[in-house]
Order: structure tokens, then sequence, then C-alpha cells
């Protein structure tokens, strides 16, 4: 079964300083959305910036992608934590990702599996860790445990081979060997991080 998936946002933003914790910290976590064909090297999107490359960024770091359906959950934790309103809608990219995806989550997504679009062709590397820079945006300290907790990660991916990429596009889901899922990877590293 072929698995289909749509770009509902591409989103690109360059580094900046985010006040945390009463200090200034350079971050590329904030992301808006772009309009139009946005070209995809092997470091990742035109016109986009990672501030720290020994953990956001790189070739194998290239790009990364979330599911735009967490957003929903996203919107319900802030609110039950008391940092937005009951109707704020949260923006593509506040997750700090480059693709909004639909239609893919998690655990249908396997290091080495491949997204084939149009013009470009993505590999999935590994999942997103959380950090406080993610708890920072999403306004609440339990963030990243939250992430955690329900594998809500996210994935990076390399570029295969470079070109295009465009709000609106769908692309397909094409299996690599199949032996580390992404949700796999991602419980992996959390027992890692509780020893």
């Amino acid at each position: 079964m072929t698995t289909v998936v749509q770009v509902t946002s591409v989103n690109t933003g360059r580094a900046m300083r985010l006040m945390i914790n009463g200090r200034k910290v350079l971050s590329g976590i904030g992301k808006q959305p772009v309009a139009g064909a946005v070209a995809v090297q092997s470091l990742g999107l035109a016109g986009d910036e990672q501030a720290d490359p020994s953990v956001h960024g790189g070739r194998d770091k290239a790009v990364y992608a979330y599911p735009g359906e967490h957003y929903g959950f996203w919107q319900v934790q802030r609110q039950a934590h008391g940092v937005s309103l009951f109707d704020e809608v949260l923006p593509p990219g506040f997750a700090g990702e480059n693709l909004t995806l639909c239609g893919m989550l998690e655990p249908q997504v396997w290091v080495g599996d491949e997204l084939h679009f149009a013009n470009l062709v993505l590999r999935v590397t590994e999942p997103r860790q959380p950090c406080f820079k993610f708890a920072a945006v999403m306004g609440y300290g339990e963030a990243p445990r939250d992430m955690l907790k329900d594998s809500r990660c996210g994935f990076y991916l390399a570029v295969a081979c470079p070109g295009t990429i465009s709000t609106g596009e769908t692309g397909t889901l094409v299996p690599g060997r199949r032996s580390l899922s992404i949700t796999d990877a991602f419980a992996a590293k959390r027992a890692r991080h509780r020893r």
C-alpha cells in the first residue's frame, strides 16, 4: 500500500536570539511559511538557517518534517498550561519544522525510507529530540516531556536528490530496509537519556 503525504506548509527562518530563562540564546526554531517553490540543497532549504549545527542541520538533518496532525494536541496542551486562549490556532512552522506534512505519522516512518516529490527526494535519518528551545517556544516547561511521552517528535531528512518543494505538493513514501522505525529510534534515545 502506497502512503501519500501532502506538504501543508514549507517553512524557513533566520537564526535569532530568544530570551530563555533570563539569557539570550541563538536559535533557528522560529520558522514562517513561505510561498512558491523553495530550493532544497544538501544542507537544507534556501533561506533557512540553523543556529547550532551540532544539534540541527548538516547533511543528515538538512530538513525537519513534522506531522500537522499533532498541532491540535499542542493547542490543547498550551491551553491546559495557561499559555494560549481556547481559540488560538498554531501556525505552520511553530514546532520549528521546515515541512509541515499531512498523512504520515511517526509509526509509519522508518529510518532509510524516502519521500519522493515531483522535483525532490528526501531520506529519513532520525527522530528529532526535544530541547529547552522547544519548551520556550511552546511556552511551558513540560513540553519536551509531552513530546517524549507520545512520540510526537517528527523526523529529520537528508537530501537524497536536490530540487524544489512547494506548499500543497503531494509525494509518496518509498520504504527503505525497515529495520528501525522513527518511533523505536525515539524510544531508544529516550531510554538512553534516562540512564
